[in-house]
């Protein structure tokens, strides 16, 4: 396949520039505060166990509660995006996953600990769409998948930051003064945003929005999810970011100590390997799909073939142990998972009109999501029931893989087909004719 015409500039686009990535560069940095929040926990579960006095089933649902929270807010935060514009709802966000790490630090109890995560989660949950949107709204077309894998990519930056520095303080400052000076971050990149984060550039407004109300509300979701470029962008993402997710966020960690044999130390260097895979892999996926727009669906397939084959070997390696270079090799393809869920975005946000951007985003981002809650979930109930075997929880894995992988080739030839559509059609409302 060729290039498509897509990647194409049209007359209405944004005119993007410097001021262009000043603006965009305010929400990135909100979002990359917001992700060191959201795995601030990750580098902290021995301390939050000492501290709540909780045990292993206990911990695990402030993961699966987070996670909840953040896919249940994905389309009301689109919608809330499409309705009141960028500012507004990442002003929110901030506010919200301020208290929420502030809360957290200050938690006496197991139950407050976990209503300041959810408090967290809601404010998490605003940023990645409205910082997707506001790229949107300030670049043209044709850089969206380049703006959307760096966006990305200071989202792992942020996971690097919790994994180097809180993980440290922690160690020298303790449970309360980290957590506490972690919020003041919250602080930091609020003054920027409300002194100088606009929505749109001049002279690209959006059309006015709608009455609100359930019929406004009704009318977005349906005709976000009647594009099959919606539908088939959340299966992507559904099936391209979980097991990346799954690693990282909770059971990465047990399975390379207990399953592998491996030292904590070890073990999270090969989890910091994943988090820089990611990071190099998310600038040559957005820069080849740039350049060629086809590419999108052999690169996402291609990322859950690559994982499917190195998780299969791994679970599945004859022996006590796999080899050290085959972990390795397992840590850098789970790097490409989250670059490759944002190819989801890239078939959302062509197949859907500017004002319904935010609720399209929000249903593609609901899709990995959806998938890490489920694996998280299966994973420790497949570990109870057989005594800690891996290889049959890890396996749980493949069926929401083979389930995924269904449904984007089910999906794709009336998704792009349209997508064809509507490009023809924006060229020729874009060419006006004098009278």
């Amino acid at each position: 396949m060729t290039s498509a015409a897509p990647t194409l500039s049209l007359p209405g686009d944004p005119p993007g520039g410097r001021r262009a990535v000043w603006v965009w560069g305010i929400g990135v940095a909100v979002y990359f505060v917001a992700i060191i929040f959201r795995t601030s926990l990750g580098v902290a579960g021995i301390d939050a166990a000492d501290r709540f006095h909780v045990n292993a089933s206990a911990l695990s649902t402030f993961s699966i509660l987070q996670l909840l929270v953040y896919a249940g807010m994905q389309i009301p935060v689109g919608l809330l995006v499409d309705r009141l514009g960028t500012k507004k709802v990442l002003t929110i966000g901030v506010v919200l996953f301020t208290l929420g790490q502030l809360s957290f630090a200050l938690s006496p109890s197991y139950g407050m600990a976990l209503a300041s995560r959810a408090l967290l989660g809601c404010g998490d949950a605003m940023t990645f769409i409205s910082v997707l949107r506001l790229g949107a709204r300030w670049f043209p077309a044709r850089r969206g998948p380049v703006v959307g894998q760096v966006a990305g990519l200071f989202g792992m930056a942020g996971n690097l930051v919790s994994t180097l520095v809180i993980a440290r303080a922690l160690h020298g400052y303790g449970w309360t003064a980290t957590f506490v000076g972690s919020s003041l971050a919250g602080v930091v990149v609020l003054v920027p945003l409300l002194l100088f984060l606009k929505d749109h550039p001049e002279g690209h407004e959006p059309p006015p929005a709608e009455h609100a109300g359930a019929a406004y509300v009704r009318k977005q979701i349906a005709a976000a999810w009647r594009e099959p470029g919606t539908r088939l962008g959340m299966w992507v993402h559904f099936t391209t970011q979980f097991p990346g997710m799954v690693f990282l966020l909770l059971w990465g960690m047990p399975f390379l100590v207990e399953a592998q044999g491996l030292s904590r130390g070890t073990a999270g260097e090969l989890l910091t390997l994943v988090v820089l895979s990611n990071m190099v892999v998310g600038l040559v996926y957005g820069q080849v799909i740039a350049r060629h727009h086809a590419a999108r669906a052999p690169l996402a397939l291609g990322t859950v073939a690559m994982t499917a084959l190195l998780w299969g070997t791994t679970i599945f390696y004859p022996g006590d142990h796999a080899p050290m270079w085959l972990l390795i090799t397992l840590c850098v393809v789970l790097g490409a998972c989250g670059p490759a869920s944002m190819i989801g975005f890239d078939f959302g946000r062509p197949a859907n009109p500017p004002e319904r951007q935010g609720t399209a985003a929000g249903i593609v981002n609901m899709g990995g999501f959806i998938a890490s809650m489920t694996t998280l979930f299966a994973v420790g109930v497949l570990l109870d029931a057989t005594g800690d075997n891996f290889r049959i929880a890890f396996a749980s894995v493949f069926v929401l893989e083979a389930l995924g992988v269904v449904q984007i080739l089910r999906l794709y030839a009336g998704a792009t087909h349209r997508e064809r559509d509507h490009h023809v059609i924006s060229r020729v409302e874009a060419v006006h004719v004098p009278a």
